[in-house]
């Protein structure tokens, strides 16, 4: 690896979040629904020992009943299943679906299921996506078991994402991501089905597993963020689903065109699921467009991605968003890649989310509505939560 950002990246990684990188990995970009959920169902469909899925969001729909089909086969045939779902992101899961699932021999746990003795611990959420089938093969990013990810981000009903495909010794950080949060459920940590297989170096990308835990203080995830922000000298490219930063973060970003750095921040539009969310985004448009960084908002369908690209050399693609309850409240989970063909890959779809977007124009926006502003401003006391 000549390349000496990526060399200085990989250093500065390793020294502040503790981890070191792994060589010798396989990624594979999928992108929004119809690619994304065929190749989970074949790896799951394919399980010889284990597979193990966690997630925040498990609706409705028939993808819903797809996976859970391929789950409970696998498990009747023997497999060990381990599913781990978010008690408040999965609350809209059919319990007949469950239900099947537990009958097939799928062990179905929830994540912190709200408690009266223990109500702030509730607010600490399960946000990881990950699924790691028989400790080799693992899928994360930010795409949710539901409906609203089928397609191929065309139209309002279809979301925008992007997952990946690992195979490699990253797999293990992702199965240890897994394991951290499935221990809060009081099971045992592994079982004789774990074969713990050692990794083969197949691949030429170089990975970071960082992992972001509901503590309070700083944490792994804010770190890693920092260092990407702060190392980026020709270009940063940020897609987010939920933006709503502290004043630290927006001044790191807005240091950056500064120094002569060509930002864009690609965001939710019209079709933005959770409108308070957004206007606390809004708040900031105005001090990000006056310091130089190009904010877009994509118009076909909600923007779900959480990815960020630093200077065509690395790219970091997860669960955690660019805000306060990433950062600071919920369980998270980032791959970070040292790969300038993966990269170019995620710039290649970020070229079409911003040709497919409206930039927001200084001088139009301050224009907006009073009521604008005021639901803006209305924000503030509540974004530590957003």
């Amino acid at each position: 690896m000549g390349d000496p950002l990526e060399q200085v990246l990989r250093r500065r990684l390793e020294v502040v979040i503790g981890t070191p990188f792994t060589e010798g990995n396989t990624l594979t970009v999928l992108r929004n629904g119809d690619q994304i959920f065929p190749a989970m169902l074949e790896a799951i469909r394919g399980a010889q020992s284990t597979v193990d899925l966690m997630t925040f969001v498990y609706w409705r729909g028939e993808i819903a009943v797809e996976f859970a089909k391929a789950m409970s086969d696998r498990a009747r045939a023997g497999v060990r299943v381990r599913l781990l779902i978010d008690a408040l992101g999965g609350r809209l899961i059919e319990k007949s679906l469950v239900d099947d699932m537990d009958r097939a021999g799928v062990h179905v746990e929830w994540f912190r299921k709200p408690l009266l003795k223990s109500p702030f611990k509730s607010n600490h959420r399960l946000h990881r996506k990950v699924c790691v089938v028989d400790g080799r093969v693992a899928f994360t990013g930010g795409v949710g078991i539901a409906e609203e990810w089928c397609g191929d981000a065309r139209n309002e009903s279809e979301w925008r994402d992007t997952h990946l495909r690992v195979e490699g010794p990253a797999v293990d950080g992702l199965q240890s991501a897994f394991i951290q949060d499935w221990a809060e459920s009081g099971q045992p940590l592994y079982d004789e089905r774990d074969e713990f297989p050692e990794q083969e170096q197949q691949g030429s990308s170089t990975v970071q597993i960082v992992r972001g835990s509901a503590s309070l203080g700083w944490d792994d995830m804010q770190s890693a963020f920092h260092v990407m922000l702060d190392s980026a000298q020709e270009r940063l490219r940020l897609a987010t689903a939920y933006f709503a930063p502290d004043d630290d973060f927006l001044r790191v970003l807005c240091e950056a065109p500064q120094r002569g750095v060509e930002v864009d921040l690609l965001l939710p539009g019209p079709h933005a699921d959770k409108r308070v969310c957004q206007l606390a985004s809004e708040a900031a448009y105005a001090r990000l467009v006056g310091c130089g960084v190009r904010v877009w908002t994509f118009q076909p369908s909600m923007m779900h991605a959480k990815v960020m690209t630093v200077d065509g050399a690395a790219a970091v693609v997860g669960s955690s968003n660019f805000n306060r309850r990433s950062l600071d409240h919920d369980e998270e989970v980032v791959l970070i890649a040292l790969d300038t063909d993966l990269v170019a890959t995620l710039d290649e779809h970020l070229d079409d989310d911003f040709a497919r977007s409206e930039r927001i124009d200084l001088s139009r926006w301050e224009n907006r509505s009073a009521p604008q502003q005021v639901l803006e401003r209305a924000t503030k006391p509540i974004r530590r939560w957003l």
